[in-house]
């Protein structure tokens, strides 16, 4: 894994450069809502970029971001060079993916099913004890759902899939998080030296 400073690096040096690009490119009176639509589409843009779209989290942004036509022309300002290489990447594997995914994910639902039976015939376990793993079975399966919500792309991975590309996409966010910490404090710092 890279270190967290060349992350950092790389996601400002790709936000800035697809910020560049999108105010260039488009009017110079945005206002607001649509700046924080391109600072926000840039910022996610950048991070899934920095990492080539060799993540399901990486695609599953990009492909995001290219489904609407107003973002998928923006995304391509944004991207600038690399995107139709990137929109395609997205394009033909988040297909493949899903579907092996899919399929995966029903073998372990069935031997998953068929261990439980087995469980439930052979076994002369108290009660409780039968009890206490079905909730923590029930809570485990319950926060899983909320993490596949929270990570692009991550209603198609199985559990183990689910948690490499959780710690991937939580070391892009924590560099994304500093660097735009960095950047608004040493606003605040300009700003108060003017003053």
């Amino acid at each position: 894994m890279r270190s967290p400073s060349s992350l950092k690096q790389e996601f400002l040096k790709r936000w800035m450069r697809g910020l560049q690009r999108c105010t260039s490119s488009s009017k110079k009176d945005m206002n607001i809502l649509e700046r924080k639509k391109v600072i926000k589409l840039s910022a996610d843009l950048a991070m899934a970029s920095a990492r080539n779209g060799k993540t399901s989290w990486s695609r599953a942004l990009i492909a995001n971001a290219s489904r609407d036509n107003d973002n998928r022309i923006l995304a391509e300002r944004i991207l600038g060079p690399e995107s139709d290489i990137l929109i395609k990447r997205v394009s033909t594997s988040v297909g493949t993916v899903s579907c092996n995914r899919k399929i995966r994910s029903k073998k372990i639902l069935k031997r998953s099913c068929n261990s439980v039976r087995r469980v439930r015939k052979g076994t002369h376990l108290p009660h409780q004890k039968v009890l206490a793993k079905s909730i923590a079975k029930r809570l485990v399966q319950k926060r899983t759902q909320i993490l596949k919500r929270l990570v692009p792309g991550g209603e198609f991975m199985d559990e183990l899939s689910l948690i490499e590309e959780t710690l991937d996409y939580i070391t892009y966010l924590q560099a994304q998080v500093d660097v735009m910490r960095c950047i608004a404090s040493a606003t605040e710092l300009k700003n108060r030296n003017n003053d």
